[in-house]
């Protein structure tokens, strides 16, 4: 289990995370919401040790993050940042079987091996497994980075911005795998997205910062109301239930509203909301 307990962190006189302190529940899905500069990759990277606070402690397990050693922690947390990249030319299944580097040291075994194909089928990308990473689209490249952190195969994983990128069906495919991995596992994902209809559908919790501020952690249901998405982002919008999930509308949202009252949601959906029907029938 994660905690965060003021968290502090500064650039230069802007401050970047004020005093923040929460807990993230295990076994679930919490994505990490606000709008630019926010402060939501900054803390999920003194989380993942990517980035150091000025003050405040991670705990993990109770213990302090600082207090473990990188091959320790590197069979407990899957971390991916942002901004991914290799200088060197190497296959998919190379650059995903790297995920398997702190349990092999190098040495793969067949269980290595059978664990680098889950990862694969899981991102569908078994098909390009012998294809060179500068060969692929950034939305390919993306999937497959996600694959070598699912080849970790840790108990906690945390993911910046992993939907970059990515076309809505791609998404869309990310997600619903994300959310069947914590279903029938009961790992732990912690994720930072901007597309707050993706987090509705599919997250167990929802943080929301502004100006470095923790806001509120709460269930979707209760984050998708319009006064809450008013105060956290600055913008009007109405909520729709499509499907059983509340959907955020800010485009022309008068006129949405009212096409979703008609029974229209479901256009809605398709056209203003979360990507995760962008692969199912109308």
């Amino acid at each position: 289990m994660f905690r965060v307990e003021n968290i502090t962190k500064k650039y230069g006189v802007r401050t970047v995370l004020d005093d923040v302190s929460l807990e993230f529940k295990t076994g679930k899905i919490t994505s990490l919401v606000g709008a630019n500069g926010a402060g939501k990759s900054t803390l999920l990277s003194i989380m993942a040790r990517f980035l150091k606070q000025d003050s405040g402690n991670v705990f993990f397990e109770d213990r302090n993050m600082n207090s473990f050693k990188n091959i320790e922690i590197a069979k407990k947390v899957a971390s991916l940042r942002q901004a991914n990249s290799f200088n060197i030319r190497i296959t998919v299944r190379e650059l995903v079987a790297f995920g398997r580097f702190p349990h092999s040291k190098g040495r793969l075994k067949a269980t290595d091996e059978a664990i680098i194909d889950k990862a694969l089928a899981y991102m569908d990308i078994t098909s390009m497994q012998e294809k060179f990473i500068d060969q692929l689209s950034g939305g390919e490249r993306q999937r497959v980075f996600i694959a070598m952190i699912l080849a970790q195969d840790t108990d906690h994983i945390l993911l910046d911005e992993p939907l970059n990128n990515l076309d809505m069906k791609q998404s869309a495919s990310i997600m619903r795998n994300l959310r069947n991995i914590v279903d029938e596992t009961h790992k732990t994902i912690i994720i930072v997205v901007h597309d707050i209809n993706c987090a509705s559908c599919y997250s167990d919790e929802i943080v929301a910062l502004k100006q470095g501020k923790l806001m509120i952690q709460t269930t979707p249901d209760q984050f998708m109301l319009e006064p809450v998405i008013k105060e956290i982002f600055d913008v009007d919008c109405k909520i729709a239930d499509v499907d059983g999930n509340k959907i955020c509308v800010y485009h022309n949202c008068d006129q949405c509203a009212d096409e979703a009252i008609e029974g229209s949601a479901t256009d809605l959906h398709h056209n203003h909301g979360c990507s995760s029907c962008s692969d199912k029938p109308l």
